[in-house]
């Protein structure tokens, strides 16, 4: 006679393992709808790759009125990454995503609708509000709901949802330019931006509110109730650990984020946030169909190029989920380090007219796979990791303000810069990839499967 099964608790009919830790529904679609404010990150800020040909016919554009133009919206990105942390504290992680969500719509139809030059930059300016302030609070959002074990995993859905909005703005532009729209094909690029930002807003109606942030707050029935709807084991001693790391932080009330007790997740949050940036990543994304145009190639095989490196960037990025947790966030930094440095060495080499212009598209691709792997999956995960939870909010503000800074300023210079030499940006990207590497090995703290309540232990003992 066959054995009975036990009878499954209610805890364990609702979930499922990975990793050893449990992952029930409501956890993951709590992920996952945060997650969405990454595909419209990833997808406002690719969008414009395909759009550049014809926004600088169609507006009588400069090189440096190009990069203006590519730029804008990342003035957007700066302020809306410094108000987000403030508007998280106040209003919550979850309603200030819902705001995030609308500047997405707004900025989507504003593109599509622009009659001048002036409306589009301001269009984008308000589209960069969005992308800035969902980069501090969907990172924040998933790490406060994640348990330790598969944090990693949670939180790089975030980026795994920017490669794939970025892969979607390549499809959907490459989509558009085999219907031959003309003058009106830029619009429609833009404009398909509103259908997603809208599903976004809606899903943001049925996800629970952060349960430190309601700790925080005092709302303690609350957070038991959404930490019990997420899955946790045991919801009153995870309350338990929150408030007692709390009540250490509120010693310090009155402290500013850059007091003394911060300076070393200050350090991490800066490096990370400005290398990710030096690594060119976004400078080639942004004009990724300049740099094939630039090589010769057709318009129909630019964009299926352009595709390639889309799906690169999404695989690798989905590779990268899978081992963060299991390989260690230090580990994959430097594998991408050493892999993006050597790229784009060969990629500047490629373009001082070797005359091995056919390597280019694999080397690449390369180049994509390493930041992908890397830095691209674990930026957001770390910076959302090393600050207590008292200053997590304003912590992610400020790596978030420079990640965005520092690519404005990239990108803005980019079209002047290869303009002169299509090959020196390259040297300099690969050359700070190569000393990212030695900053990594030598100071970076290995931060997986740690609570966020003995992060800052981790941290402080690293760097002394």
């Amino acid at each position: 006679m066959a054995a009975h099964r036990p009878i499954e608790s209610r805890y364990e009919r609702c979930t499922r393992r990975w990793g050893g830790t449990w992952l029930n529904a409501t956890l993951l679609k709590a992920t996952l709808v945060a997650a969405l404010g990454g595909l419209l990150f990833g997808l406002d800020t690719a969008v414009i790759s395909g759009t550049t040909k014809s926004l600088t016919r169609v507006f009588h554009l400069s090189p440096a009125m190009l990069g203006v133009t590519v730029s804008s919206a990342l003035l957007g990105t700066i302020i809306g990454a410094s108000l987000a942390g403030w508007m998280a504290e106040r209003y919550g992680r979850r309603d200030t995503l819902r705001l995030m969500a609308v500047l997405y719509v707004v900025s989507a139809f504003g593109c599509a609708f622009a009659w001048n030059w002036d409306v589009l930059l301001l269009s984008r300016v308000v589209g960069g509000l969005g992308i800035g302030g969902s980069s501090v609070l969907a990172p924040m959002y998933i790490s406060e709901i994640a348990p330790p074990k598969i944090r990693g995993a949670l939180v790089s859905c975030f980026q795994l949802n920017i490669v794939g909005g970025i892969l979607l703005a390549y499809f959907s532009n490459f989509l558009i330019t085999l219907r031959n729209l003309g003058a009106t094909e830029w619009r429609w690029q833009f404009g398909v931006a509103a259908i997603p930002s809208l599903l976004f807003l809606v899903l943001l109606f049925a996800i629970p509110r952060s349960p430190r942030w309601l700790v925080k707050k005092g709302r303690i029935q609350e957070a038991a109730e959404v930490l019990l709807a997420i899955g946790s084991p045991n919801p009153q001693k995870e309350i338990a650990s929150i408030a007692s790391s709390l009540a250490v932080e509120d010693r310090h009330v009155n402290e500013s984020v850059f007091g003394h007790r911060h300076i070393k997740p200050l350090l991490l949050a800066a490096s990370i946030a400005i290398f990710s940036q030096f690594s060119g990543i976004n400078a080639v994304l942004y004009y990724l169909n300049e740099i094939f145009a630039g090589d010769g190639v057709s318009k129909v095989s630019e964009g299926m190029q352009t595709l390639a490196v889309g799906m690169t960037n999404l695989v690798f990025t989905a590779l990268a989920m899978y081992c963060i947790d299991r390989l260690g966030r230090r580990f994959l930094l430097m594998l991408g380090s050493a892999g993006m440095s050597v790229s784009l060495f060969l990629i500047a080499w490629v373009f001082r007219g070797s005359g091995h212009n056919v390597y280019l598209v694999v080397l690449l691709i390369i180049y994509c796979a390493s930041f992908s792997f890397s830095i691209g999956a674990v930026l957001w995960v770390y910076i959302s990791e090393i600050f207590p939870n008292a200053v997590r909010a304003k912590g992610l503000s400020f790596g978030s303000l420079l990640h965005w800074v520092a690519n404005a300023l990239i990108s803005g210079a980019f079209p002047s810069l290869a303009a002169h030499s299509r090959s020196a940006p390259f040297f300099i990207f690969g050359g700070m990839m190569a000393m990212h590497l030695v900053i990594v090995y030598c100071l970076y703290p290995e931060t997986k499967q740690v609570s966020l309540e003995h992060v800052g232990v981790v941290v402080e003992r690293a760097l002394n």
